[in-house]
């Protein structure tokens, strides 16, 4: 049997049916001449076809220019929105919606509290309230222990507190050691003296803090069984780039304090909240802490010594600090 060879258009290497069969074509042409037809019919016939053909290529042409059109208008938004956020994030602050993508993407989960009613609720509030309304800064530290299962549980409580993007930048780092202390207390005690002299007149806070029978020592830090030291990131990998993101973890570290300070009261601690002011860097150097921490705190932990003095502070009553819309 003889093996008939057709010639495609195009297509040969793909192994796919051609759009155009030129022999079938041509055997249609010669078909169309033996019947009769004059050149004329020919001429016509093959003007049309070759209209058609030029139709089919002008729509593919400009279907392949559309594409190429949104291709480009895609690119340069992609890059347009790449420069906005390298220039939002330049400086001290980071990108909030950028954060928040990397909560979005996580698994979703259900959510349940405990259904109270509101009397329970009520009182719950009220105990709540009296507890920590007995909290105070305490400078005077008994040498009673602490057991270390109790800071642990103190600082996953503090764990939970929300954080922008969910970081979670803070880092609690926990000094037992005395030498350590000594020396933290050495660094931030020299500290404390040159902004205390170099201010003292004139400077209405050393007014303040004098009232409050504060000077530029510190002996809680040593005195304390345990010295926290709450530490935050300054710079976090997003999206494979290195951003500054100082503010914001900032405020999700405070905010964890804030939780840290109940926890501790709930237990029977005490603690007083410690400005490390210009001695931050030093006090990082000495425990090698990564440069992308700042410190933010110092928080002398223990409880409170039999014969502690507080001063007899009044807090604003709740009309002064709540405006009701």
């Amino acid at each position: 049997m003889k093996k008939h060879t057709h010639h495609k258009a195009y297509g040969d290497s793909t192994g796919k049916e051609p759009l155009i069969d030129l022999q079938s074509i041509k055997q249609w042409l010669n078909s169309f001449g033996n019947q009769g037809h004059s050149s004329e019919a020919v001429l016509n016939v093959l003007f049309t076809l070759g209209v058609i053909l030029f139709v089919i290529y002008q729509v593919a042409s400009l279907l392949h220019r559309m594409n190429k059109r949104v291709e480009k208008q895609l690119e340069s938004r992609t890059k347009q929105r790449k420069v906005e956020v390298s220039d939002k994030q330049t400086g001290d602050e980071m990108v909030f919606t950028d954060l928040h993508e990397m909560v979005i993407r996580e698994r979703m989960i259900p959510y349940r509290m405990p259904v109270i009613n509101d009397d329970i609720t009520l009182r719950n509030s009220q105990i709540f309230y009296e507890e920590m309304k007995m909290r105070r800064s305490c400078r005077q530290f008994s040498s009673r222990d602490v057991p270390l299962k109790v800071i642990q549980n103190l600082l996953k409580t503090a764990g939970t507190s929300p954080s922008v993007g969910n970081l979670q930048p803070w880092t609690f780092c926990v000094v037992s050691s005395d030498s350590i202390k000594t020396m933290i207390r050495k660094i931030l005690e020299a500290d404390e003296r040159d902004n205390y002299v170099s201010r003292k007149k004139g400077a209405s806070w050393v007014v303040d803090v004098s009232q409050l029978q504060d000077t530029w020592r510190r002996p809680y830090i040593t005195d304390a069984p345990y010295l926290l030291i709450v530490c935050h990131e300054i710079f976090r990998d997003v999206h494979n780039k290195t951003e500054r993101v100082f503010h914001y973890n900032q405020i999700s570290t405070s905010i964890a304090v804030g939780i840290l300070l109940a926890a501790i009261q709930n237990v029977g601690l005490s603690t007083v909240v410690t400005s490390p002011l210009n001695a931050g860097p030093d006090i990082s150097r000495m425990l090698r802490r990564p440069e992308n921490e700042s410190i933010l705190l110092l928080l002398p932990l223990g409880y409170a010594s039999e014969d502690v003095l507080v001063p007899d502070l009044k807090r604003k009553p709740v009309e002064h600090i709540t405006k009701l819309y």
